[in-house]
């Protein structure tokens, strides 16, 4: 889909990565710019020795792109990372602004070396203000500032953090549908643009619904316990064998004669407790007590059956692990082959979108660092004496 767009990445950590790795599952020449110690991320797993073989972390980010090696501290990678960037359709970064500046790589700078050039800054708090330069990372930036923890956590639990890479991603697929916006207004206009991502505008956009809330009436209703919810159907109810549903109930009152028979109590519709939307608000813990009861009594399979004849929407609470054997997630493409570089596959999550038709997965493993160095500046024109000068022992 994106064959012809060159990416230049001169970013570390998870969400640009991340964003520039979508764009090379879509058939980009994302180009990996990495200082001599390379991306931090490279040693996710350094700590656990069973690991050190594989890091799928960086894996999933990283895979099909090609890795360059340059020290932009000095002047001879500076000069060979404005030689690389008048070659491209993008830049992105999440290196901070002003460690930018100094380096000469600003987005004045560079636009004006490439004006067509799509400049897009990923940072943790916007390009405006005094956190612009602060440093963010999703747990700080996207789940404690952002506000998305804090609604999250049932109302009275201590603060926990988010997992790996949860809030990064969410603003990948922010980073990436607002660089193919501005690339397809150069289409027009033919020249590019500064773009601006940030995992505190990612953030708030993921609890958009409670934000606009929350910005409206001035208040925000907590997140509750089982037996405290504000919607007693829209809950999460456990089978006789272990397993747990999440059944969420369509607005208004069809869903809950279906869910009552589903249950094996179609009774309590006529239970003046749970008559109306008011009233089994007014008893959501023994409604819920019923419920739990009554699903309590019934395999899983069973509960998906009668869940599925009364057209329910449901799912059924699943971990990972579960995940991994789901024939759903099989179906809608949630895992692809990756090559391992050594003529094997593994696999790993797919990217986000799926374009029938089309090849939309991996071209190649996660890159050892700085191993298309040499080809990618022999691309540029430059004499194997210059390469040879500027790669060293990285070549």
């Amino acid at each position: 889909m994106l064959e012809g767009l060159r990416v230049v990445e001169l970013a570390t950590y998870i969400a640009a990565p991340g964003a520039a790795g979508i764009m090379a599952d879509w058939g980009a020449d994302v180009i990996k710019v990495e200082s001599p110690e390379g991306d931090p991320m490279r040693r996710f797993f350094d700590t656990i020795a069973s690991q050190q073989d594989a890091n799928p972390v960086f894996e999933l980010d990283n895979r099909g792109k090609r890795a360059v090696v340059l020290d932009i501290r000095s002047d001879s990678g500076r000069e060979a990372m404005k030689a690389l960037v008048a070659t491209a359709d993008v830049f992105l970064t999440n290196v901070r602004p002003g460690a930018l500046a100094r380096a000469g790589l600003d987005h004045a700078t560079l636009r004006a070396l490439n004006p067509r050039l799509i400049y897009c800054s990923l940072t943790g708090y916007g390009l405006e203000g005094p956190d612009a330069d602060k440093a963010g990372m999703d747990v700080a930036a996207f789940w404690s500032r952002a506000g998305v923890g804090s609604i999250t956590a049932p109302k009275g639990a201590e603060p926990f953090p988010i997992r790996t890479g949860m809030g990064d991603h969410v603003t990948s697929l922010a980073t990436v549908s607002a660089i193919l916006a501005a690339v397809f207004e150069r289409h027009t206009t033919g020249v590019g643009r500064l773009v601006e991502t940030s995992l505190l505008r990612s953030g708030v956009y993921a609890i958009g619904s409670d934000m606009a809330i929350q910005l409206r009436f001035g208040k925000l209703a907590s997140t509750r316990g089982r037996r405290e919810a504000i919607q007693p159907l829209a809950n999460f109810f456990k089978t006789r064998d272990g397993r747990w549903v999440c059944l969420l109930p369509r607005q208004g009152a069809t869903d809950w004669a279906r869910i009552a028979q589903a249950a094996g109590r179609p009774e309590l519709v006529d239970d003046p407790r749970f008559a109306s939307a008011k009233s089994r608000r007014e008893n959501t813990a023994a409604l819920v007590d019923l419920l739990d009861a009554a699903f309590g009594a019934m395999d899983y399979e069973d509960v998906a059956a009668a869940l599925d004849e009364g057209d329910l929407t449901w799912a059924p609470y699943q971990t990972p692990r579960e995940l991994v054997s789901d024939p759903q997630a099989e179906a809608a493409g949630c895992f692809v082959d990756t090559p391992d570089g050594a003529g094997g596959t593994f696999k790993a999550p797919a990217s986000p979108a799926r374009f029938p038709g089309a090849k939309d997965g991996p071209r190649g493993p996660a890159p050892k660092l700085g191993a298309d160095t040499a080809t990618v500046f022999r691309e540029l024109g430059w004499s194997e004496d210059r390469i040879a000068a500027l790669t060293g022992s990285s070549g």
